[in-house]
């Protein structure tokens, strides 16, 4: 194919006019399933048997393998409409963007060293930008009286990492589009960020409090792509929120790190073992007990937060493990005291506050006084 090599700082892409059709063919359609709005991944059956453009999305979302955001039903079916009403003006006038993992071969015409053929890939591209306007394309050209011709303007990367590709979908979709925040704490895991490696750490270690088996939040995170049928306790965006605060404190750090650095293993186990111990001292009010506030959000972040009091005051000495638990079961026996405070009814009365924030170091002060970290 005919394509225009282009170069910009140290980067080196290409710029192809795509014939629709083909295109479609050699491309990958793939979603990470959010669950915001009560899906579940594949989707669940409806009462009304769905339309092709809801099993086209279906289908895409039972691969979670990929950065894609979820495909937007209602926007595909605007977008196919555009290109079907549509006649005067282009209808795809902006870029879509490609990647290849590939290192593309390309061959320049005669002396001039931007134009050449470009030979394709063998796997199929992934969709950096513009999944939305080419799932439209792909319904407008099913259509009898559809224009076949359609070209596609689009920008090839080759041979980069998936790294790369990651990164730049994230600063595209930051910027410009509303993207779900926890979605962006999801690709923390998969992007390098250069001197700065807490982020990616963080998400590492929420991803273990999620779906580690003797983790006390195991499967009750709202995660992107994960079981939206459970019972969800605290928002992703909210834990991290506040690991990436825990592993800050100069005086909690050094549970999360070892000799070499970040230690995920030793950090998950710190803040795991730390809720274990409440989960001991709270009882039959930990976990889906609606009559209690136990696991919301509001009292999950103060205890995440006295995480990094426990880590301030416990001897360094006591690894996580059984001894550690033991440790902090003792010291967390008075928290049985306050289970009738977090009981649903006059809940926020008990703890007044102008606000969240408040509420929540309100009631971190009241657990770390009563474990007597306050004056430890």
């Amino acid at each position: 194919m005919f394509a225009l090599r282009m170069r910009q700082k140290e980067s080196e892409f290409y710029f192809v006019s795509y014939p629709a059709a083909e295109l479609l063919k050699k491309v990958r359609f793939v979603s990470r399933f959010y669950g915001d709005h009560g899906e579940t991944i594949g989707g669940e059956a409806t009462k009304k048997e769905p339309d092709e453009v809801e099993r086209y999305v279906q289908a895409i979302e039972k691969n979670s393998g990929s950065f894609q955001r979820d495909l937007n039903r209602r926007k595909v079916r605007q977008i196919k409409d555009f290109y079907r009403n549509e006649t005067r003006q282009p209808l795809i006038p902006g870029a879509v963007l490609l990647f290849s993992t590939e290192k593309l071969q390309f061959k320049p015409i005669a002396d001039n060293e931007r134009a050449g053929q470009l030979l394709e890939p063998k796997s199929d591209f992934l969709i950096i930008d513009g999944q939305h306007r080419l799932a439209g394309l792909h319904f407008y050209l099913q259509e009898a009286d559809a224009d076949q011709r359609v070209e596609v303007p689009v920008v090839i990367f080759d041979g980069k990492t998936a790294d790369f590709a990651t990164e730049m979908f994230v600063v595209i979709n930051s910027t410009h589009t509303r993207i779900n925040k926890s979605h962006l704490i999801d690709l923390y895991e998969r992007i390098e960020w250069g001197t700065d490696p807490e982020k990616k750490y963080v998400a590492q270690v929420v991803r273990a409090l999620y779906e580690n088996d003797d983790s006390p939040l195991r499967y009750h995170i709202n995660m992107l792509g994960g079981r939206s049928a459970q019972e969800m306790w605290i928002n992703q965006a909210q834990v991290f929120g506040d690991v990436h605060k825990l592993i800050r404190r100069r005086d909690a750090n050094h549970r999360f790190k070892d000799g070499r650095g970040f230690n995920k293993d030793r950090g998950y186990g710190f803040i795991r073992d730390v809720l274990k111990a409440c989960k001991a001292a709270f009882g039959s009010a930990w976990g889906d007990n609606k009559d209690y506030m136990v696991t919301r959000d509001v009292t999950i972040q103060a205890l995440l937060r006295l995480v990094g009091d426990a880590a301030a005051k416990i001897d360094a000495t006591v690894n996580p493990g059984s001894e550690l638990q033991k440790v902090l079961e003792l010291r967390f026996q008075p928290f049985r005291e306050m289970i009738s405070d977090f009981h649903r009814d006059g809940f926020y009365e008990r703890f007044p506050a102008r606000g969240q924030l408040e509420r929540i170091d309100l009631i971190r002060k009241r657990f770390a006084k009563l474990a007597k970290f306050d004056s430890a």
